[in-house]
């Protein structure tokens, strides 16, 4: 494929992704007129709109969203030739766009991020954060690479590399009666106020169910997405808090907070995502290699302290 084509597709892919052109201009360095030019150009050469111009932003047609599909295959099958090659010649570059949920920032991201610097210290890895399920969305959309996430249900459009499952347990400051016992049942954490997930976390439904056949009234002091929120009232002795130990390893290190396990056992199963029909470049299969390794590496950590 020419040069000229790949850069094409380069910019509509960043249209498509940004939703606008003068935001799409921004990330490549040209002007929006440039850019502008250049999509309504190829829209001629093909024959059709491939966005729907809104007040909103930029939509893709019918016809965009079949041609967005061709150029996803087409640059991630150049990214993965430009690897190949990379290490063929034993440079083992390339970059790659994670996208991974907040809970994992603190300590697990960390090492992973530690291993491939020192294992490929000429990878260059781009990192955000999101929801599980925003997470997986994205990867699948090919507006990332690679996922790291807690999904409860399989998607035909992604590649489970790796699993692990994590025990959910009620969080509690460590002079909590809770703390002192090694597992605990949901209708005993309901006897104090709690700060409950919503649905945006995967393990919102599992509770749910365990507040259902609960029947009574519940003393909820916070329902959120947020880690943080929940973690930092529990510390305060707020409350009781539902999580799994990744995003409170620093907490539970110091002793400001307690990690009891859920009885019955609750798993919350930490998963490494691509599109199922991505030939892995060698800078994304080492990723999700490191990534396993330290799946492997939490869990066995996990089972020391239970």
């Amino acid at each position: 494929m020419s040069q000229l084509r790949t850069r094409v597709f380069r910019h509509f892919d960043m249209i498509r992704r940004c939703g606008s052109i003068r935001e799409a201009a921004r990330h490549l360095h040209l002007s929006s007129s440039a850019l502008n030019r250049q999509l309504l150009q190829w829209e001629d050469e093909i024959g059709s709109p491939l966005f729907d111009r809104l007040p909103a932003g930029l939509r893709l047609t019918p016809v965009g969203e079949i041609v967005a599909a061709h150029v996803i295959h087409v640059l991630h099958d150049a990214a993965r030739m430009d690897g190949e090659l990379a290490a063929l010649s034993g440079l083992q570059r390339g970059t790659l766009e994670v996208v991974s949920v907040a809970a994992l920032t603190p300590a697990f991201l960390p090492q992973v991020l530690q291993t491939m610097a020192e294992r490929y210290p000429a990878v260059e890895i781009r990192v955000r954060t999101a929801t599980s399920s925003q997470a997986t969305s994205l990867v699948a959309a090919g507006d990332a690479d690679i996922a790291l996430a807690f999904v409860r249900q399989k998607s035909a459009e992604l590649r489970q590399l790796a699993v692990g499952g994590f025990a959910l347990g009620a969080v509690v400051r460590a002079d909590h009666p809770i703390a002192r016992l090694s597992e605990v049942g949901f209708a005993e954490c309901a006897k104090h106020p709690l700060m409950l997930p919503n649905v945006e976390l995967s393990f919102h439904a599992d509770l749910m169910a365990l507040r259902t056949a609960l029947k009574r009234r519940l003393r909820i002091r916070l329902e959120t997405a947020s880690l943080d929120l929940m973690k930092g009232l529990a510390a305060r002795g707020l409350g009781v808090a539902f999580l799994n130990r990744f995003g409170i390893e620093q907490e539970l290190e110091r002793g400001d907070l307690v990690h009891v396990p859920l009885r019955p056992s609750i798993l919350c199963h930490l998963s490494v995502y691509v599109r199922v029909d991505r030939t892995l470049p060698p800078a994304i299969d080492a990723f999700a290699r490191v990534a396993a390794e330290q799946i492997v590496h939490s869990q066995s950590l996990e089972a020391a302290v239970s």
